[in-house]
């Protein structure tokens, strides 16, 4: 089960109906489940006081009832750790730490210059330590791996892509130094948990507001970030898309989670739009998504492109849709639609 954030934990805490949520899809045959990004230790993490968060008094107990939920089912379950960065549209939300406002690698909050506190050394070895520190209570409350959010446009993915890292000392310039933030951030982690604790690192070339984006312009340029990340510990890479069927880079077929995994030799995820026709923007915009059949990525697992498949929204619509795709009831899956956004859980 892919991670999405939902919005359902109130003052960051998640309720019972988050560890019912999560469990119904481990028993509907999400082997493993990834939660919804989790705030980390750190003020200027988040932007919503409806988003989860790994630390505190309540949450973590709260956590823990979650992951004991997933594991009566038989499932596995990761946490997914998270800081927005320069990503603050709060939409009439309050932060949690309202005072301490945006933080990022050069103070360019999409679309905004000048806004914001570029990250001084400082802040940096704190943002780490907090990762770190996250990654720790995973593991102390029986989570069977950590994923890090380095993905669509978020604090991490802002020090990989050249648009937003203006840095010009040992974080900014060329791409190996952009990615050492990443780098410091998988390795703090790999330094706080057992030595066979999974580190999965999500990446993504698209971001939330910019689809075009790229922050690697062909397999050597993304050899270079996973090379890092996997120097770093990272155990396995979850390679975000829109379309799971389109190529990362000219001449190849390959996707994204293709290209990590011939690149860096260790496992990867692939996701976006499986079991669909249609991606999720489209669904905002009141477009119709409907069912189609998984051939395509059996042939591709088949294959070895990619070890592992994530799929998002069809496990909001049918907690079920792993088991009735593996017993052949592909008629029986109820179909995504944009109104099971804002269903119950």
């Amino acid at each position: 089960m892919a991670p999405m954030t939902r919005f359902h934990s109130p003052d960051g805490v998640p309720s019972e109906a988050t560890a019912a949520y999560f469990a119904r899809r481990a028993a509907g045959g999400a082997g493993l489940v990834i939660t919804e990004g989790t705030y980390i230790d750190h003020p200027s993490a988040g932007q919503f006081d409806q988003v989860s968060r790994l630390y505190g008094d309540a949450a973590p107990a709260s956590w823990s009832r979650v992951v004991e939920a997933v594991h009566a089912e038989n499932g596995l379950i990761f946490a997914q750790l998270m800081h927005v960065g320069m990503f603050r549209h709060t939409g009439g939300a309050t932060p949690p730490h309202p005072e301490a406002g945006a933080i990022g690698p050069s103070g360019l909050p999409m679309g905004t210059p000048g806004a914001g506190h570029v990250m001084t050394q400082a802040d940096i070895d704190d943002v780490v330590r907090a990762f770190g520190d996250a990654a720790a209570t995973a593991e102390r409350l029986g989570f069977d791996g950590v994923e890090v959010h380095a993905a669509h446009g978020y604090l991490i993915d802002q020090f990989l892509w050249s648009e937003t890292n203006h840095r010009t000392d040992a974080y900014g310039g060329d791409l190996s130094s952009r990615s050492r933030f990443a780098a410091e951030v998988v390795a703090a982690i790999r330094a706080a948990v057992a030595p066979g604790f999974p580190i999965v690192v999500r990446l993504s070339q698209w971001k939330e507001h910019d689809f075009t984006a790229r922050i690697a312009d062909g397999p050597e340029e993304f050899g270079i970030i996973l090379g890092k990340l996997v120097d770093a510990g990272a155990d396995a890479f979850h390679a975000s898309t829109r379309r799971y069927w389109e190529p990362a880079f000219d001449d190849s077929d390959l996707n994204l989670a293709g290209w990590a995994r011939k690149l860096s030799g260790k496992p990867a995820i692939t996701v976006g739009s499986v079991g669909l026709d249609n991606d999720f923007r489209s669904n905002l915009a009141g477009g119709h998504t409907g069912a189609t059949g998984i051939d395509g990525l059996l042939d591709r697992l088949e294959a070895d492109e990619f070890d592992m498949v994530a799929v998002g929204r069809l496990f909001l619509s049918d907690p079920a849709w792993a088991r009735k795709i593996l017993d052949g009831r592909e008629d029986e899956v109820t179909a995504f639609t944009r109104e099971a956004l804002n269903a119950l859980y």
